[in-house]
């Protein structure tokens, strides 16, 4: 729309403005709102845009984890022991901004990033959308519920022992937790001691696609997510990795169940673990 000239850049920004200005009181699913940047970036993008530029995310707004850098703002990790704000952006934001995104705002996140949900003395508890009694998971909790809500187009999430793969399950979107390194950490490399990685959370696999086209350059995720996977080898578990200890309930083996009878249908190779 952005491209055919059926909206522009300021106006999609005032759109998700709006909606947060309504509805994150009570989701609490963005730390801090860059309202003021965003409008600027806003309207350098549709300048470009009316010069005929055609980038990937030219004018398109996105919200970015609070556990990456954004230059001008604070890094709070989810707690109110951060330090001064960043001088530069984090290498994943500025390839976000080299594709034309309008950054819209920092997510909430948990304490330290350790939980699956996603609450904090300082910052109050984010909300999941579609039923605001729930949580919407952790640690990208607030990168769920904005996108899920129609807050931002999508958002950045980052994942260590299922920080995407938890809030986008809670709030029904589309996350990936990519292989090591394939989108920049920097500068906070070897995060959790090499064990967590930046992805997208979207609203769609090929939202997806492209947020990692732009990020994670060489890897054609739009072409491949157009593609028929083919047959897949897929192994399904109830069990909880080490040291955790957890109740597996009768809900949850139902749909691990139904998960599995459903990929079998589809034609792929599946095996309980």
């Amino acid at each position: 729309m952005l491209a055919d000239g059926t909206i522009t850049a300021p106006e999609l920004l005032e759109l998700y403005l709006e909606r947060i200005a309504r509805l994150d009181r009570e989701l609490r699913s963005f730390r801090v709102v860059l309202a003021d940047s965003a409008r600027q970036e806003a309207g350098v993008a549709q300048e470009r845009l009316n010069a005929g530029e055609r980038l990937p995310l030219l004018g398109v707004p996105i919200a970015i984890k609070d556990d990456v850098d954004v230059a001008g703002e604070v890094t709070t990790y989810g707690s109110a022991a951060h330090g001064p704000a960043r001088s530069e952006d984090a290498e994943v934001v500025r390839r976000l901004r080299a594709a034309g995104a309008v950054i819209v705002g920092k997510t909430a996140v948990p304490e330290m990033m350790l939980w699956s949900f996603t609450e904090t003395l300082a910052y109050g508890v984010t909300r999941n959308p579609w039923n605001t009694d729930y949580a919407p998971g952790g640690s990208s909790g607030g990168s769920g519920a904005a996108v899920a809500a129609g807050l931002a187009a999508m958002a950045l999430g980052s994942d260590g022992m299922g920080s995407i793969r938890i809030p986008a399950t809670w709030c029904g979107l589309f996350g990936i937790k990519p292989q090591r390194d394939r989108v920049p950490l920097a500068p906070h490399d070897d995060a959790w001691n090499g064990l967590s990685v930046n992805g997208p959370m979207a609203r769609t696999v090929e939202d997806a696609a492209l947020f990692l086209d732009v990020t994670a350059p060489g890897g054609e995720f739009l072409a491949a997510a157009a593609r028929p996977p083919g047959r897949l080898r897929i192994a399904l578990s109830t069990k909880v990795p080490p040291p955790l200890t957890a109740r597996v309930g009768k809900a949850q083996r139902a749909a691990v169940d139904e998960a599995s009878v459903l990929l079998r249908e589809l034609g792929h190779n599946v095996t309980l673990a």
